[in-house]
């Protein structure tokens, strides 16, 4: 073992590490009020989300993780009721939660990587003991592969005997990093968000393993559908497909139980 092999690593960028943990949140939460401040929407079907807000079963909205932004602010109205959210341990989950709290969302700290079957169990408890609270879960999880549904979502509408509602949202006017693995499409100044609500799924509490596969496969067609008709219809174009055709990963069968 040389000297080097035996000297302590040294932290990477810590001086970054500190900005984004102290300067990051508040940062992103100036920004973001700003940008989203001057978005209008457009919401198709808006008479279904309105219909179940009214009624005595929870929701369990399922979005794609690349649209996080662009229904943020959409959620955030109080006529759109209370909701609650996961969002990853990292330190960009840091900055997002500080995001999303500032909107009023309650928020549960995990992901696919680490601490997601906590925070999915108090999503779950949250929801049993309060009814009115909804909850809402990128359905290709913190990442991905992108378009692909995982199992956690399925798994939180059937412990809380929530109704699923699959929500689209697209805007020509915005910017896609092509650096995520999501290709997150983050609205510019102005933009005008088109919103469509599709059907609500309702999920049988008992499911065998291959009812579970085809309740998974059904969400994740029928959300790629409605993106693919709400891109086309408002002129959002990407380069990369909205789904990556690789088959789900083992960590997802962390919801199955």
């Amino acid at each position: 073992m040389t000297a080097s092999d035996s000297a302590p690593k040294k932290a990477k960028h810590p001086v970054r590490k500190l900005l984004v943990r102290w300067m990051g949140p508040p940062l992103a939460r100036g920004v973001y009020r700003s940008l989203s401040g001057s978005w209008r929407y457009v919401t198709e079907n808006e008479g279904i989300l309105t219909e179940l807000l009214s009624g005595d079963r929870p929701i369990v909205g399922a979005f794609l993780h690349s649209r996080t932004f662009q229904l943020l602010r959409y959620f955030s109205y109080p006529s759109r009721g209370r909701w609650m959210l996961m969002c990853s341990r990292s330190s960009d989950g840091d900055v997002m939660t500080s995001v999303e709290e500032s909107l009023g969302y309650r928020v549960a700290r995990g992901s696919s990587g680490s601490g997601g079957a906590r925070a999915l169990a108090e999503m779950i408890k949250a929801q049993r003991e309060d009814p009115q609270l909804n909850s809402c879960l990128a359905v290709d999880g913190s990442r991905g592969p992108r378009g692909v549904a995982q199992l956690g979502i399925l798994t939180l509408a059937r412990k809380t005997n929530g109704m699923l509602l699959p929500v689209a949202a697209s805007t020509p006017t915005c910017w896609v990093n092509p650096r995520s693995w999501d290709r997150t499409a983050i609205p510019k100044l102005g933009a005008v968000i088109h919103v469509l609500i599709g059907e609500p799924i309702a999920v049988p509490r008992q499911l065998d393993e291959m009812q579970v596969e085809e309740m998974r496969t059904r969400l994740q067609e029928r959300l790629i559908s409605m993106h693919l008709d709400l891109d086309a219809r408002v002129g959002f174009k990407d380069s990369q497909p909205l789904q990556l055709q690789q088959e789900v990963p083992a960590a997802a069968a962390v919801a199955a139980a």
